[in-house]
């Protein structure tokens, strides 16, 4: 296993691949290029004999200089609790750390029960929503008409 900084030439490699990581659902949308060139520094990939089988794409807020933020995370199927995220997130808090960030903000969708789950493992809150849907805070609308979301922060320590 390596883990490296993302480059420009993981954007093809990631993006082949995202829509079958995430069971035909069209996510590539969400993901574009600029991801892979601006934000180099602050985001990891996972590659396992040339093979890239985790990514986080992350980055410190400019609005709140004190927040890092992750946008985007996938982890191979196959290699899903295996650790993968856990160690990219690791990372990523210790590079925004030293850029002086103290909290870690990010979202996921309500549907993904999986992602709700490890982020509470990993330490995050859920932060209020604007409805409670079965026992989970949802800010509905958050991307958009009918894209309800799952809002997460975690103090740094």
């Amino acid at each position: 296993m390596e883990m490296r900084n993302v480059t420009e030439a993981d954007y093809v490699r990631v993006i082949s691949v995202i829509e079958d990581w995430w069971g035909g659902r069209m996510m590539s949308d969400l993901l574009q290029r600029l991801f892979f060139i601006h934000f180099q520094e602050t985001s990891f990939v996972i590659e396992e004999k040339g093979t890239i089988i985790g990514f986080l794409i992350g980055f410190p807020s400019q609005t709140f200089p004190k927040v890092g933020y992750i946008h985007f995370v996938g982890i191979h199927p196959k290699a899903r609790k295996e650790g993968y995220a856990r160690i990219l997130y690791e990372a990523f808090f210790e590079k925004v750390r030293e850029l002086g960030c103290e909290k870690i903000e990010c979202i996921t969708s309500p549907v993904n029960k999986g992602s709700v789950a490890f982020h509470k493992r990993m330490g995050f809150k859920i932060k209020d929503g604007t409805n409670n849907v079965n026992g989970l805070q949802i800010y509905q609308n958050y991307d958009g008409p009918g894209k309800d979301r799952v809002l997460f922060e975690k103090e740094l320590s």
